[in-house]
């Protein structure tokens, strides 16, 4: 099996600058963080326009859509923000594509320390192997189906409606 990685942004991908205190994109960790994962898998990294999700319209979700339509693979993992996860997954679970895809993302950047980054994608890109078709978002050890998730962001976490 191989699997596809597409990144789209989100916390998870931020960098500190440490000159004005302030998260950005710059180029995309995951090459670093793949190798860093020591993910045996053969593995495909797509990487997106890099956005925050409170940044991401209906043009870009598409643009998700297409990658994911275009990937051979079976299992695609998407990196993305945690605070439109939801409306990005369900245009996919929309779609109905016949694949295996978890989005995933990270409520601390993966460069900060304490990260959730590596983790989460690491869980991300095992229960993509495992779960049937369908779209899921995978964070801190759970998985949730596409139209049963939210974040709730007072604890910063994701839950069930």
């Amino acid at each position: 099996m191989t699997l596809r990685i597409i990144a789209t942004g989100g916390t998870f991908d931020k960098h500190y600058n440490e000159l004005n205190g302030v998260l950005g994109f710059a180029d995309s960790h995951l090459p670093a963080v793949i190798a860093r994962s020591r993910m045996t898998v053969p593995c495909a990294l797509e990487v997106l326009p890099l956005l925050d999700s409170l940044d991401m319209q209906d043009p870009d979700r598409q643009r998700v859509l297409a990658s994911c339509q275009a990937a051979s693979e079976q299992a695609i993992v998407i990196i993305h923000g945690t605070d439109t996860m939801r409306e990005t997954a369900a245009v996919l679970g929309a779609a109905n594509l016949g694949q295996t895809i978890v989005l995933t993302g990270a409520m601390i950047p993966y460069e900060i320390a304490n990260s959730d980054a590596l983790f989460n994608l690491g869980f991300a890109c095992g229960v993509a192997q495992t779960l049937p078709a369908g779209v899921y978002v995978a964070m801190n050890g759970q998985v949730f189906p596409w139209d049963n998730v939210t974040k709730n962001r007072a604890a910063g976490v994701f839950q069930q409606l």
